[in-house]
């Protein structure tokens, strides 16, 4: 006995859905980086040779350094970057424990993470502007 089910129409020219996790694996991996490298840098500049004073910075010193383009950059490097590294590992950790909500979980991550940037940005603009 040889029954054939029908076979299912696709619509072969409809453009096929774009992903959005290159974009998420880009920042994991430039969160990674700054994980480490540019924190370890930080760590001793700022945790070792300034207060062993080897190296003079003074408080309007610092104002003015991090609040210049370059101190945008700073901020981005170190509390933006490693916000959406570690948003990334919290959701794959997630997926891992087959926890089944993932646009849910998506959402939460990405988006605490990107509330931080905000925030971190704003407090910058707020000392540029002050």
């Amino acid at each position: 006995m040889n029954v054939q089910t029908p076979m299912k129409e696709t619509n072969t020219s409809s453009k096929p859905q774009r992903s959005s996790e290159p974009v998420w694996w880009a920042l994991f991996s430039a969160g990674g980086v700054c994980f480490a490298v540019f924190i370890p840098a930080a760590i001793l500049f700022f945790g070792l040779l300034q207060p062993i004073g080897l190296i003079e910075f003074s408080y309007s010193q610092a104002h003015n350094c991090f609040f210049s383009f370059w101190g945008l950059m700073f901020s981005g490097a170190f509390i933006i970057l490693p916000g959406f590294h570690a948003a990334h590992r919290i959701r794959h950790g997630l997926h891992d424990l087959k926890v089944q909500h993932h646009g849910l979980i998506k959402v939460i991550c990405y988006g605490v993470a990107s509330l931080i940037g905000v925030l971190t940005l704003g407090i910058w603009l707020t000392g540029v502007i002050a």
